[in-house]
């Protein structure tokens, strides 16, 4: 059964059960041709109407992202070769983390609008053939002649620096433009020679850090993974403008990228910094910095208030619910469809970043109280 939000805020159920079914389908998930389940099993693993789910996929078949076949059932629609252009989906974090099918399922949905061809591209989760994989399906793509590359950079691998510039150097020869997504791979605060689309880093790591320190925090921490994208490195950065103007700044023991699991190195850079609040790189790490935390009884957040990024499904039923900040992962999707078009439009373009906003989600995990409003704040 998969939870749809009923709050009054929420979007229809029929359009979150389309928007569930599109990240399935960009995910690869249901591959292109499949067929996907019937209506009455696609009602009961909802838990809605069947009139519910039926208009869900109209709206996907209206977006050609599924055909329904009287008598035979509902399948991935294929690529259509009278698109107006094709482009690559390079995505080798696919599936490790929850912000990429949003974002597939943004590039789908202003896709199929302009009907335009999206060409997926699967990966492994190892690490060395991720890295293989992911030159592969470069070449892949530039054989296909694709008219443009979606890229999100590969993080946390061996080689992740040389093989991100290795693919974006064989695009670039093979004049085929590319859109980042979420990141950059040139490192911060070095700037992007490619068009980029996500957040600002730098503005939205500032903003938490600022947050914890409004909520009474003095000692703050950071917590990362080594080999982590340069977005974590541009979180940091704010971090330590926030800790600047409040206090006389922040020192590098400050900040921890390691193992959030390794319980013996926690402890002792918990005993060497004494945080009070932690900013940690993604909900991910802060959901294992978490249980690592309990397991050496330093309690969330009466001893040590915590915030993440993304809002990833699970951030909200961890042990103490996390405070976070929601990326904005299907309008990004959309704003680097439109980017990829006005690229094409106009190749001389100077390259751009588009930063989208993140709304503060408030749970138990800072201590404070839900109903808080950082807008006043932060404009």
């Amino acid at each position: 059964m998969h939870d749809l939000d009923s709050s009054s805020e929420a979007p229809p159920k029929y359009k979150q059960i389309a928007d569930m079914l599109r990240a399935k389908i960009c995910s690869l998930e249901y591959p292109p041709g499949d067929k996907l389940p019937s209506d009455s099993e696609l009602s009961k693993h909802f838990s809605s109407s069947r009139l519910t789910v039926i208009r869900a996929l109209r709206q996907l078949e209206s977006e050609g992202l599924v055909e329904r076949k009287a008598g035979s059932g509902t399948y991935v629609g294929l690529q259509r070769d009278n698109a107006a252009h094709s482009f690559g989906l390079l995505f080798p974090n696919l599936g490790e983390g929850e912000i990429f099918e949003p974002i597939c399922a943004g590039l789908a949905r202003a896709g199929s609008s302009s009907q335009q061809a999206l060409i997926w591209g699967n990966i492994s989760n190892s690490s060395v053939n991720k890295e293989a994989q992911a030159l592969e399906l470069c070449n892949s793509f530039i054989a296909r002649r694709v008219d443009g590359v979606f890229f999100a950079p590969l993080e946390l691998t061996s080689h992740t620096k040389e093989i991100n510039q290795q693919i974006v150097n064989r695009l670039d020869e093979a004049s085929i433009p590319i859109i980042l997504l979420d990141r950059s791979i040139q490192p911060f605060p070095e700037p992007t020679q490619h068009d980029l689309v996500g957040i600002d880093n730098w503005r939205e790591g500032c903003r938490m850090a600022k947050y914890l320190l409004d909520l009474g925090c003095t000692r703050l921490g950071f917590v990362g993974r080594p080999g982590s994208a340069p977005t974590v490195n541009a979180r940091i950065a704010g971090l330590s403008e926030a800790m600047r103007q409040y206090s006389s700044g922040m020192s590098s023991e400050c900040i921890l990228m390691a193992d959030p699991t390794d319980i013996d190195t926690v402890q002792r850079w918990v005993e060497v910094v004494r945080p009070d609040g932690v900013l940690c790189a993604t909900d991910y790490t802060a959901g294992q910095l978490m249980h690592t935390l309990a397991k050496l009884g330093i309690a969330v957040p009466q001893t040590i208030r915590l915030v993440g990024f993304d809002d990833v499904r699970y951030a909200s039923i961890l042990p103490v619910p996390l405070t976070t900040l929601r990326q904005p992962c299907l309008e990004i999707g959309i704003a680097a469809m439109k980017a990829m078009l006005a690229r094409l439009e106009d190749p001389s373009m100077v390259p751009r970043t588009i930063s989208l906003d993140c709304e503060l989600i408030v749970r138990a995990s800072c201590g404070a109280n839900p109903n808080y409003s950082m807008s006043s704040q932060f404009g």
